[in-house]
């Protein structure tokens, strides 16, 4: 019962550290109950139903926005993710009479293989919990991201969580606790003093949230009016007093897309030579027979179309779904009629404002959430990232803000400025160190106005090496587990179980 009662404290705590409550400092201790009760787990089986009851309360009740959309988008979703973390489970299950030192090591290595596989598999896989994103809570802690990134918190998290299990033992150790606050306490004061700064050319910029008339239920005309909504809102912009407009993912469809519709170009053009603005904007297209494009159009100040991004990683059961012929008895399954066409790469875009000229890069939907799509726009040569979402589907609950944090550790994580806007809701703009500035309210039409700069800053490590900590974590808890298949002398630490 004591290990049951700790996973559940321990589910709660990491809850708490996400939106809604927001409580970042409590990641650092949020997964300490788990892990002790793991390290007393007695069978298999009972390590394999902790670990599932830990994921499906945590992910269940972070993810409970997903439950709008009915029991069959969150059973499925929060199911996955409690499978994930059953296999941890039995993972340190093997682990729990190892010697202080490598069941530590094991811990770490563990969840970071735990985090890297969630992120991609199934479907192209699903971040959301990841124990690095609460970190952006934390200004000192958010800068260092740039060396070490989301993933490299992640470890760090686990390292600090399982150094305090060892202290808690009757024969307590503090020998990895104290090297993984010593790790915290440099990388908080190094961050603090060097947090990523843009520093490039200045970019003013009109962020447009045109709402839905008819949020996830949909209506018959709701493209139309989530068009005229955004056309009507940059109406209002003064001319010259910007040089980027920014709509968001599906501010046009239907029949009102600029690929095919040359009034709908035409008008949004108008509103480029009026401004003297580019304006990118985003929305979906047909791509032949039962598939479609989502995609970022550019318009340049002349009116001119620059070029377009499409949207590489569709989301899996929203915008396709997979083994559609197997799964054809789901009726929910009819809501989503069509699959989304695969982009093919980053794209960028060069642009000339008034201080000068720059680079930047667009991501799609939840692509932002993901530090590969990120680190790959930029390494594409992006000095600035939009990212254009929907939230449309989720009502009032916290998946925007929850998707705001994790944009904004990617932001930090690679010293880039991010203009990061939602059709309806929430909007911001976020700064090189992870920083808002100015953030809109769900289901309300309005224009942003902020500044934000290109990136003149040479690339973060993490840019450029990318998940190099997280990955030399799991290589370390795969050599003692082959190290353990071939001996275990010198793994015990004694050979009963701890209660």
């Amino acid at each position: 019962m004591a290990r049951f009662l700790a996973t559940l404290v321990s589910a709660t705590l990491m809850w708490a550290s996400f939106p809604p409550l927001d409580l970042g400092f409590l990641i650092f201790v949020a997964p300490v109950p788990f892990l002790w009760a793991l390290r007393r787990v007695g069978t298999p089986r009972e390590a394999g139903w902790l670990g599932f009851t830990f994921g499906f309360i945590f992910f269940g009740a972070m993810l409970s926005w997903s439950f709008v959309m009915g029991a069959v988008a969150f059973l499925p979703l929060t199911t996955v993710m409690a499978l994930w973390s059953s296999g941890y489970a039995l993972l340190m299950y093997l682990a729990r009479n190892w010697s202080p030192t490598r069941w530590w090591s094991m811990a770490v290595g563990a969840w970071a293989l735990w985090e890297f596989l969630k992120a991609r598999i199934p479907f192209g896989g699903f971040p959301w919990g990841s124990v690095g994103y609460p970190i952006g809570t934390i200004p000192g802690m958010r800068g260092s991201a740039q060396w070490i990134g989301p993933t490299g918190w992640g470890v760090v998290v686990i390292a600090v969580a399982a150094g305090i299990v060892l202290m808690l033992e009757e024969e307590r150790d503090r020998r990895m606790f104290e090297v993984a606050i010593s790790v915290v306490a440099v990388l908080t004061v190094l961050g603090g003093i060097l947090s990523p700064s843009a520093e490039g050319y200045q970019v003013r910029v009109a962020l447009v949230q045109g709402n839905s008339p008819c949020p996830r239920v949909g209506c018959p005309d709701e493209k139309q009016q989530i068009f005229n909504s955004h056309l009507n809102l940059t109406r209002t912009i003064e001319a010259r007093s910007v040089d980027l407009v920014v709509w968001a993912e599906d501010s046009f469809g239907g029949s009102y897309n600029p690929t095919f519709n040359s009034e709908v170009a035409a008008q949004m053009a108008t509103e480029a030579r009026r401004l003297g603005a580019y304006l990118i904007a985003g929305g979906t297209r047909p791509a032949g027979p039962g598939m479609f494009d989502n995609v970022n159009i550019l318009f340049a100040p002349d009116g001119s179309i620059v070029g377009e991004y499409q949207k590489r990683h569709p989301v899996p059961f929203g915008e396709y779904v997979p083994f559609r012929d197997l799964l054809e008895f789901i009726p929910q399954l009819d809501e989503v009629p069509n699959d989304m066409t695969r982009g093919e790469g980053p794209v960028v875009f060069s642009i000339e404002v008034e201080e000068g000229p720059g680079v930047f890069g667009s991501v799609i939907s939840f692509e932002g959430v993901f530090p590969r799509y990120m680190r790959a726009t930029v390494n594409a040569g992006a000095r600035l990232i939009v990212v254009a979402t929907n939230n449309g589907s989720y009502g009032r609950g916290a998946a925007s803000d929850q998707q705001i944090g994790m944009v904004r550790m990617n932001a930090a994580s690679l010293g880039v400025d991010v203009v990061h806007v939602a059709v309806t809701g929430k909007s911001t703009f976020i700064g090189a160190g992870g920083s808002t500035a100015g953030r809109s309210e769900q289901f309300e039409s309005v224009v942003l106005r902020g500044t934000v700069r290109f990136q003149d800053a040479p690339r973060t490590l993490y840019a450029l090496a990318g998940d190099w900590l997280q990955v030399l974590a799991i290589l370390n808890a795969l050599v003692l587990v082959a190290a353990y298949r071939e001996t275990r002398r010198g793994f015990k630490i004694r050979p009963e179980v701890r209660r």
